[in-house]
Order: C-alpha cells, then structure tokens, then sequence
C-alpha cells in the first residue's frame, strides 16, 4: 500500500508539470455549415464561396448547393479556406514531454524484441505538446514506439480528447523495425545503455520470424503450446493484415530490408527513405511506399549534394514511388508543429504545391491505411478540418478554427499562453497590452 500511495503521490506531481490545461471539446450535437468558403477537399478540385456540412462529426455536403436544415448552425467562411487536418506519418507524440528528463521518456520498452509493445497505452493525452501541434494544423498522428530491433506497434491518434480511447483512430497500424545500419557494429550508442541493432541483428531477426511461424503452426495443429504474448502479436504480420514499418535510409539498409520482405512474404513500409530515390525502381516495382521523415536533414555522406534532403521527396514523386511527409527527428515530438514547413521545403525545391498538401494528408492516410476516414475532404468521412486565412504550408497562415469528428479544437497552447504573459509585462507601448485569444 505504501508503495502505491508513493506511485500515485509522484504521478500526481508529474501531471502538475506536464499536463495540458485546455479542454477537449465535446460531441457535436447539432448540424454545423461553414459557408461562403474555399473549399479545399485535395482530393478533387478546388470550391470557390462553396459551403461544408457536418452532422454527428461526419462530413455530409460538400459543394455551392448544399440545402441546410433549420436547425444548421451557420458559420460564415467569407475570405477564409477549408483543408482537411494535416497528418504526421512518424512522431513519438504524447510518449515524451521533455527529451532531456528521462522520467517524461516512454518510447522505447527494455530488450530487443519486443512485437507485443502497443504504443497507444502509453500515450499522454494530456501532453503540453498536442495543443502547440495541433496549433499548426496538425490534427492527426502516426504515434510510434522506438528502440530495440523491433520496437512496437503503432497507432493513428487525434489530438483532441480525454484518454487515448477517445484519441485513436485506427490501432495496429504498423510494426515497426529499426533496420541496423550497415556502419553499426556495437551493440550500443556512445554514451547510452539502450541497445541497439546491429548488422548480425539480421539473422536474429529471421530466427524470431521462424520461430513466430512455428508457434503459429503449433497453435493451429492444436499442439499443446505455452502462450507467449510476443508470438501471438506476430500472427497479424505473418498473415499480411498489418504491414512491417522498417525504419532505414541508406541505400545498403533499404534495399536488405526489401530483400527481407520477399523472403518472409510480408508488407513493409519504409520510414526515413533519405536514400530511396536511389533505389527507387526496387521500390516502385515492389509498391513500397516511403514516410520521408523531413526535409531538414543534413546530407549523409560529404560528397551528397546540399539539398539531398530537401529534393527527396519529388525525386520520388518523378520516381513514382508512393510517399508522404512526416517530421521525425532529433527535436523529438516537439518539432511536430513544422510538418508544413517541410513539406514548404519540397515545394521549395521542384516538388509541386498540391504534391505536397497531398503528402502531409491523403497520402500519409492511404499508407497508413486510413484513407476512408480522414486525409481529404469527402462526404462519409470524418469532419477533421482547418478553417485558414490561406495556405496551411505558409508561415504567415492563422489556423481560425479546427474541427475533429465535428468537434471544435481548443486553440490555445502553452506558447501562447506564455506570449501573452510576457507580451503583458514588455508590452511595445508599455502599457501592458494583452495579446487577443
């Protein structure tokens, strides 16, 4: 008893530090049109001064001659833009607060193989982040387990609502493998404990591969076998209802892990992919689609081009390789909030505007398998949506309002909160001005 009371006592100061204030909102409970708006839907053509409809967090009319019911509540859209939320294909949100305080670190699970770790249960509902990311137009994202060699299993969330049932959309999208890399010997980083793949991981990889196989085989024959919880959560990958997520970027490292697909007969995805446009038939050929995991990456090798990175994504595109945009890297989850800006970057160099909005939503739904519901602006799908004063990959765009399945998002974050303060106490005429809400 002493010990739970000290749990709950150092949770309870835990949430103090690390818990959001706003609010998540509640069920829509009446029809709601925005009208005299440019609609956006991404996948089909642009509506000029058209009019959206939502009813029950679905979208139900989307054109210049939507009929409204009496009881419709109208919001007038006039100058503004409608696109559906931006997603993230790759982040740890939600599984890390702070990257230099351990105790806010819960991406990672101890060993190496760990196929039965579902990252969904361990995410943070309440985190200080969701609110800044969501800011940005970022209402959806891919929510992954790191470290090891097979890391975990991952899961579509929204970023608006009370516990991580409320949140997620789809569980199960992926398993996901951190590939070793051909350079990496040691079965750890400098200066860390966590143990890392290695190229000798490979084999162990193929041995858990059989040996998931044959429990499987056993299980059928109605051979008496112990349960094992690692086993039973690979029966999903072997039978192709839930792709591998294989986390690689140089050329050596893609195309093993392709090699290993055919072998074992398994769906992949390719996270990272700096190095995929040099493989990009392999890819194409074997339809693999790649998350580009940013463009503000430093080139890999010394005698890459400068803008190897930035160009990564419409070399693909030329390549017609399928791919969407995510935002990983070593800011953790709170460099979440750009993902527009990456994709701004691509289009910066040669990849083309609607490419690039298609990448940071319809695209990243298709390969992650959730397309039906959100990623464009259809009739049936989710009401998950923008209401902009312009292009949500420009820096200088306001985020108005956004919608989750119909529900009005709470705005407000931590940086804004924190701006007003101090905007408060160094106001520019020294009178203490207030920013607005």
């Amino acid at each position: 008893m002493k010990t739970v009371v000290l749990a709950l006592v150092a949770f309870s100061f835990t949430c103090v530090g690390y818990c959001s204030d706003e609010i998540p909102a509640g069920v829509q409970k009446t029809p709601i049109a925005i009208t005299n708006v440019n609609i956006h839907p991404v996948s089909s053509e642009p509506i000029e001064n058209g009019t959206l409809l939502f009813e029950d967090g679905k979208l139900t009319g989307i054109g210049k001659n939507v009929k409204l019911s009496k009881e419709t509540q109208k919001i007038d859209g006039k100058g503004k833009h409608v696109y559906p939320g931006l997603i993230d294909a790759a982040t740890i949100l939600g599984l890390v607060e702070v990257n230099s305080v351990r105790a806010t670190i819960d991406y990672s699970e101890t060993g190496m193989l760990n196929p039965n770790v579902r990252s969904w249960v361990a995410f943070n509902p309440d985190s200080e982040i969701i609110p800044v990311t969501r800011s940005n137009g970022i209402l959806l994202s891919l929510v992954m387990p790191q470290g090891g060699l097979i890391s975990g299993r991952s899961a579509l969330m929204q970023l608006d609502g009370w516990t991580w049932e409320d949140m997620a959309i789809k569980t199960d999208v992926g398993l996901h493998i951190q590939w070793p890399k051909p350079s990496l010997n040691s079965s750890s980083t400098a200066g860390s404990d966590e143990p890392r793949p290695t190229r000798s991981s490979i084999k162990d990889l193929r041995d858990f591969f059989e040996k998931a196989r044959n429990y499987r085989n056993a299980k059928e024959s109605s051979t008496f076998t112990q349960t094992d919880l690692r086993m039973e959560s690979m029966h999903s990958i072997l039978d192709g209802t839930i792709p591998l997520f294989i986390h690689a970027n140089e050329l050596a490292s893609i195309q093993s892990a392709v090699a290993f697909s055919a072998e074992q007969q398994v769906r992949i995805v390719i996270v990272g992919g700096y190095d995929a446009p040099r493989c990009a038939q392999l890819l194409r050929t074997a339809k693999i689609p790649v998350i580009v995991t940013g463009t503000y990456r430093l080139p890999e090798r010394s005698d890459d081009p400068y803008d190897d990175s930035y160009t990564v994504p419409e070399r693909l595109r030329k390549a017609k390789v399928q791919f969407c945009l995510a935002s990983l890297g070593r800011f953790g989850a709170t460099g979440i909030r750009n993902l527009p800006y990456h994709a701004a970057t691509a289009v910066a160099y040669g990849l083309p505007h609607d490419e690039a909005l298609k990448a940071t939503t319809l695209y990243a739904a298709q390969i992650l398998g959730a397309a039906d519901r959100v990623g464009s602006l259809e009739i049936g799908k989710d009401a998950s949506f923008l209401l902009t004063s312009g292009d949500p990959l420009e820096t200088t765009t306001v985020i108005d309002q956004a919608f989750i399945q119909g529900r009005p998002v709470d705005l407000n974050n931590r940086h804004k909160r924190l701006f007003r303060k101090y905007q408060s106490k160094y106001g520019d005429d020294g009178t203490g001005t207030v920013a607005p809400e």
